[in-house]
């Protein structure tokens, strides 16, 4: 098998001008991280329904433009599978988020191939093949790649095309196509994708919810962040998450009191970094009010909602088995547990449009009793009582 091997911008611009009347544009990429803020793009790998080929974006001299124009054209839909990390991808590359997408992880889960089904089980399960996954760990940006590494890396769109239109049919006669437009759209909002230093603290655990808390673990989180990006190495390189709770719980106003804490390396507090971030924690304890986010507010849950939440599950796990549907996909751990505790006034998207209708519905039913679990000699049934 010869694989089609994209280097220069010419035959790249040929490939894209031949798929730009096609509907779909099936797209994954080959990527590294372990070093780096920002991911290395090593390898972008497309297919139509009748053309493939391999674009090596380290290639010399090579402009990926005419993919760009490509990827943001939206009368194409772009088919890819757990798309999140190739859509960061194209959104730092690009500087937008290609649309419309259609991911065949969230498919498979609508019909029924379990919680975040991996393209391997999907392949199996739409195909009947199995795939090679000895060049699973590959260094991707390594130059030669071998034969066996490139037709890996392009199995990963061809057997993608091969079933994409099948599971389009499926989710159309079952009516779920809307499901999986609607579970896309949070995935679709550039603000995903975005670094910004002064919300980089809202993807840690808020260990202690008080105003000066939240007001250096900001300030330490955007520091942090600032340096990686500038750097470009992993934020844990610059300093490990453990190391910002604690300075958000001691609140170091000097560089003694900083190089005391136990998360923060030895010798760390003679450099211009450090000066810098403790500057920023004092302007942060100085301008609590202004500077530091709002309290999250917290819903308290009542006492003793585990067997509830357990009866809750089972329902779930009854309902979803019935529709072959993924129940993750209709609600996860801490839905059940909102419903069990705050029934109707949950804010959980299980009692929202067609997840209501699959099973939100019947859960505030089952906590109305108007709905009971019984055993059918080994089987689990539920009845309206």
């Amino acid at each position: 098998m010869t694989i089609h091997t994209i280097t220069d911008t010419a035959t790249l611009a040929a490939f894209c001008d031949k798929a730009k009347d096609k509907e779909f544009l099936c797209v994954d990429t080959e990527f590294m991280r372990e070093s780096t803020f920002f991911s290395i793009l090593c390898l972008i790998q497309v297919s139509t329904d009748d053309d493939e080929a391999i674009v090596d974006p380290l290639a010399k001299g090579i402009d990926l433009e005419p993919l760009h124009k490509l990827l943001l054209d939206s009368k194409i839909t772009k088919v890819m599978h757990a798309a999140r990390q190739d859509l960061e991808i194209f959104y730092h590359l690009i500087g937008t988020v290609p649309a419309p997408v259609f991911d065949t992880q969230i498919a498979g889960m609508a019909l029924g191939y379990g919680d975040s089904v991996s393209y391997q089980a999907l392949v199996k399960g739409r195909l009947d093949k199995e795939l090679d996954k000895g060049a699973r760990f590959t260094d991707w940006s390594k130059r030669p790649l071998s034969p066996k590494q490139l037709k890996y890396a392009l199995g990963d769109v061809t057997h993608l095309r091969d079933f994409y239109n099948g599971m389009v049919t499926e989710l159309e006669e079952r009516g779920r196509l809307n499901w999986v437009i609607e579970e896309m759209q949070p995935q679709m909002q550039a603000s995903l994708y975005e670094n910004n230093p002064d919300t980089a603290w809202e993807r840690l655990k808020i260990r202690r919810p008080k105003r000066e808390y939240l007001a250096v673990l900001k300030a330490a989180a955007a520091w942090r962040e600032r340096k990686a990006i500038k750097r470009n190495i992993p934020r844990r390189r610059v300093l490990k998450d453990d190391a910002l709770y604690d300075i958000a719980q001691q609140k170091p106003r000097t560089l003694k009191a900083l190089a005391a804490l136990r998360g923060v390396p030895n010798g760390f507090e003679r450099s211009e970094t450090a000066k810098k971030l403790v500057e920023d924690i004092n302007y942060a304890l100085d301008n609590v009010e202004d500077y530091g986010p709002p309290i999250p507010k917290v819903r308290h849950m009542p006492p003793n909602i585990g067997p509830t939440s357990e009866m809750l599950r089972t329902l779930l796990r009854l309902r979803t088995e019935y529709e072959d549907i993924a129940p993750r996909l209709v609600a996860s751990a801490k839905d059940i547990e909102k419903i069990a505790a705050f029934g109707e006034k949950a804010d959980v998207q299980a009692l929202s449009g067609w997840r209501r209708e699959v099973f939100g519905e019947d859960a505030l039913k089952m906590l109305r009793g108007e709905i009971a679990l019984k055993l059918d000699g080994r089987k689990v049934t539920a009845f309206e009582s």
